[in-house]
């Protein structure tokens, strides 16, 4: 019997996901959040956004942690590609709320809007909420079409490749149109 409860347990542990996302096709739940852009407060409404074109949105666990601020050099050196493609980025975090404004400025390079998600609220509707501490947002990223659906998502807690996984996933979208 203690066996068969031990191959079951890893079986399950082997079949469930370390990360769930939505499914590309997903309508992506609007959300209005405060954020900051070069250190300026203001509102980001995800409704608004896709008014312009696409949206890349990914979130990060915390501001100021070695591998967030390396994904954020990444994103804020490929904002004028996604520009080019009509993009819009968009960093969103559940920790480190206070920071959120410096960080803006200080390793997003004023490139693009960080949104503070208090409680990873949003998080929680994009199936980005840290499983190890539901307070933080896991590392995942989505490429957002205007028409609100989702085209791509990544989730890994390495930051090296959201960025171009999320620009491949744009100039796709930008190819189709």
């Amino acid at each position: 019997m203690r066996k068969l409860i031990l191959a079951a347990a890893i079986s399950m542990a082997v079949a469930a996901p370390a990360w769930a996302a939505l499914p590309d096709g997903a309508p992506a739940p609007a959300f209005t959040a405060q954020g900051a852009l070069a250190g300026k407060t203001q509102t980001f409404s995800l409704k608004e956004a896709l008014k312009k074109g696409p949206v890349v949105l990914y979130f990060f666990p915390a501001a100021f942690t070695k591998g967030c601020t390396l994904e954020a050099h990444e994103f804020a050196e490929a904002t004028d590609d996604f520009k080019k493609l009509g993009a819009t980025v968009v960093g969103i975090t559940a920790g480190n709320i206070d920071r959120v404004a410096e960080f803006s400025s200080v390793e997003c390079r004023d490139k693009f809007l960080v949104a503070a998600d208090p409680g990873a609220t949003i998080a929680a509707s994009y199936d980005a909420r840290s499983q190890g501490n539901p307070a933080y947002s896991n590392r995942t990223s989505y490429v957002i079409a205007p028409n609100g659906k989702i085209v791509a998502s990544y989730t890994d807690s390495n930051p090296d490749q959201h960025v171009q996984k999320m620009l491949d996933a744009v100039k796709a979208l930008h190819a189709k149109h």
